[in-house]
């Protein structure tokens, strides 16, 4: 059996955190977070990793992460390029932002031949997703999957954070993803301000996409088709970024996509903003002394 992929986003600078957040050391032996989604991934059975950075990034990342994933698992790199996959559309000269996950997945759609998952590179997911989704996607399925986090234990403190808040069907299905921008923590629940100035109020129940899927090769000509019809729209617009849920979502909408919700009972943390990371070191360092990992990765 061909063991399924693991892509890793990790093309985006963090402009709200301040820094590359996706190298920055939280772990008791200076890993990463995305060192300790890769153990888990390796644990759950994925072959295969592919990271999807910046060309601009490539030298950071590389001095940082070195040889130490290929000692491991098989790894390769993609660059997404802002030039890349616009088809009959060109690139306004001034745009100095990637066009997002959508663009971003597809950079790997010439590399990737098996069923994968896509993460985000600084959000930290927890053992029980990479498992559920390895089990899916070595089921031979052919629907996608989700794993679905709480939005309440998703937010921050520090400011606003975007989230694709989910509608989910009673046979545990995808029926819908609402992208909303603005949320903040409000009591006990939640709110999102969208761009007039509604306010729209949230129980802090809602399961919610991080970015974290399982696909099989079906999704990259969906994807296409999708962010073509996306630049038709937006090609001029400086800002505007594809984002992998609202694809999702509307594939779903059109019935040409099913995808199963899987639920999962981790802590999900990540670094949004730089005040985060004390947080997410005092969480990875609680996850180390309860036995979870190792204090030192990959011990080395």
């Amino acid at each position: 059996m061909t063991k399924p992929t693991l892509m890793v986003l990790a093309a985006g600078m963090g402009s709200r955190y301040g820094g590359m957040k996706q190298i920055d050391p939280v772990g008791p032996g200076g890993e990463t977070i995305m060192d300790y989604s890769i153990f888990d991934a390796l644990r759950a059975g994925f072959g295969k990793v592919v990271f999807v950075i910046r060309k601009d990034m490539e030298t950071a990342f590389r001095e940082t992460m070195g040889d130490k994933f290929a000692r491991h698992v098989e790894v390769e790199c993609v660059f997404q390029e802002m030039d890349k996959m616009l088809g009959g559309h060109t690139q306004p000269p001034e745009r100095t932002k990637p066009w997002g996950t959508t663009h971003a997945v597809l950079m790997s759609s010439e590399t990737i031949r098996e069923p994968f998952a896509v993460i985000n590179a600084d959000d930290y997911y927890g053992p029980e997703g990479f498992r559920m989704l390895a089990e899916h996607l070595n089921a031979g399925t052919g629907d996608y999957a989700m794993v679905g986090y709480v939005l309440r234990k998703t937010l921050s403190e520090f400011g606003t954070v975007a989230r694709g808040v989910c509608e989910v069907s009673a046979e545990g299905y995808l029926k819908r993803i609402v992208e909303r921008k603005k949320i903040a923590p409000d009591g006990n629940g939640a709110k999102d301000t969208e761009a007039d100035g509604k306010v729209v109020a949230l129980t802090g129940d809602e399961p919610v996409s991080m970015n974290f899927w399982g696909f099989t090769t079906g999704i990259f000509p969906q994807l296409k088709e999708y962010f073509a019809k996306f630049l038709e729209e937006h090609d001029a617009d400086l800002k505007a970024e594809c984002y992998l849920p609202e694809a999702v979502s509307v594939l779903v909408g059109r019935g040409d996509a099913h995808v199963k919700v899987l639920r999962s009972t981790d802590a999900w943390f990540g670094v949004t903003y730089r005040e985060d990371r004390p947080r997410v070191v005092e969480s990875i360092g609680k996850l180390v002394e309860a036995g979870l990992y190792p204090r030192r990765l990959w011990g080395e």
